[in-house]
């Protein structure tokens, strides 16, 4: 099914899959949709995630050292489609742990487990296109990031080849809680619009529900991920799919 946001701006959660463990994960990602998440990024741990700031570091630390592989994500997200059939759900990984499963095969079995789409964060639209063939046989949606310091011509090849939505970032850097957004962010996002009619999902550093009002001005969704995985970080396990579950509906108020 298409990734679809119901409401402006459109709500996608990221959760670091395995932490605290699987089960806790599940409970936590059906509380982010029953509370008003559009979809879900599902994090695939990675022993060297450099694109990440320290909590979703720690928290990808925490999941490797439970044994949190990809074919478990991919497990995962079988069982939340399965229960949430309306919820858009993105694979989100960097491109080591995908290319030891083999991208072919890997393709096919984000497809059978219902994902949606598919974010490789170290994967770059100029040399996607073997990943992109295999994407569009399983009928999967590629999201690329886009960033502020992206020229022209790269904003418009990572538009072109981005189905779903286009993911802008919101500043250069890792990511991580943020006092403020900032200025790169509307600016990253009008010069997509020149060449998508998809909608812009916007993300790095989105961490309240000021955040989230100043979003909805320019972009059709926002991505929240280090302020719920150190939300998650900082509550008890049996308590954390209720935490989560509130402060997504916080977000939505």
């Amino acid at each position: 099914m298409a990734i679809q946001f119901k409401t402006k701006p459109g709500l996608v959660v990221y959760l670091t899959a395995g932490d605290p463990d699987l089960a806790t994960t599940r409970d936590i990602a059906l509380a982010a949709i029953d509370n008003g998440s559009d979809a879900l990024e599902l994090g695939v741990p990675f022993s060297d995630p450099l694109a990440d700031g320290p909590v979703i570091q720690r928290a990808s630390e925490r999941a490797v050292a439970k044994g949190t592989r990809l074919t478990d994500v991919l497990t995962l997200a079988k069982e939340l489609r399965a229960a949430r059939p309306q919820a858009g759900i993105i694979l989100f990984s960097y491109l080591n742990p995908v290319l030891r499963l083999g991208l072919k095969d890997f393709c096919a079995q984000a497809a059978d487990a219902g994902a949606d789409g598919v974010l490789l964060t170290d994967m770059i639209v100029e040399e996607a296109a073997e990943y992109l063939e295999h994407m569009s046989a399983n009928s999967l949606a590629p999201v690329f990031l886009a960033a502020p310091t992206s020229p022209d011509s790269r904003l418009k090849a990572i538009s072109e080849n981005s189905r779903g939505f286009v993911y802008a970032i919101s500043r250069t850097g890792i990511t991580g809680i943020r006092s403020s957004l900032t200025e790169d962010a509307a600016q990253v996002v009008g010069r997509l619009r020149q060449f998508t009619q998809l909608p812009i999902a916007l993300g790095f550093g989105i961490s309240n529900a000021q955040h989230v009002r100043e979003v909805s001005a320019f972009a059709d969704a926002a991505v929240i991920g280090s302020a719920i995985v150190q939300l998650i970080e900082k509550t008890a396990p049996e308590q954390a799919a209720v935490a989560v579950g509130s402060f997504i509906k916080e977000l939505r108020a």
